[in-house]
């Protein structure tokens, strides 16, 4: 990272602050703080709502895991925010009942054509791709999700979730969080080749 890591440990600091330690590793739960917390905890409150949003997020929506993921992984993809990709491409994989002919897809820089992704996963993945390069959504590919039959809720959800892991993998590229912004994950690197 292009800065040190916080402690591990709340060393020196307030009860408040060690309190926000606790709820994060409480999220992160069994496993350890990842160095997007050790980032993050360089300043505690704000590192405690990041906790907040991105555990809402994550699990408090009515998303199915496919389609919360493609959401997460997109950005990541176009962000080239390998330690994000790292981290949800597993995820994406073991939802059940998704393909290897669908992340084949997925995971492509800019596909073309919708191939075996549902109706609802390739409107998700045109729907972040469009928030993720433009920002400005076009009419068509927001009616793409109506016309898959997401409900309001849905859609703001997708929204979301997609704006969220924006925020996310900008936020690891650009101070080169888990030091992953030097190798392609093998995984990409059909696509992206060997260096980012």
């Amino acid at each position: 990272m292009r800065l040190d890591y916080a402690p591990k440990a709340p060393e020196g600091l307030g009860a408040e602050e060690e309190q926000i330690y606790d709820r994060i590793r409480a999220r992160r739960a069994p496993g350890e703080l990842l160095p997007l917390d050790l980032a993050l905890l360089h300043t505690p409150k704000m590192a405690d709502g990041w906790n907040s949003l991105l555990g809402a997020v994550r699990t408090k929506g009515c998303l199915s895991d496919d389609l919360r993921e493609i959401a997460i992984c997109r950005p990541a993809i176009i962000n080239r925010a390998w330690f994000e990709w790292a981290h949800h491409a597993p995820l994406l994989t073991a939802t059940p009942g998704f393909t290897e002919e669908q992340y084949a897809v997925v995971k492509q820089p800019e596909p073309k054509e919708q191939g075996p992704l549902t109706d609802k996963q390739w409107a998700v993945l045109r729907y972040s791709d469009a928030m993720t390069k433009t920002i400005s959504v076009p009419d068509d590919i927001f009616e793409g999700l109506q016309k898959a039959g997401f409900t309001d809720r849905e859609i703001v959800e997708i929204t979301l979730t997609c704006a969220a892991y924006n925020m996310v993998s900008r936020f690891l590229v650009a101070l080169n969080v888990g030091e992953a912004n030097g190798e392609v994950p093998d995984a990409l690197k059909a696509h992206f080749g060997e260096k980012p």
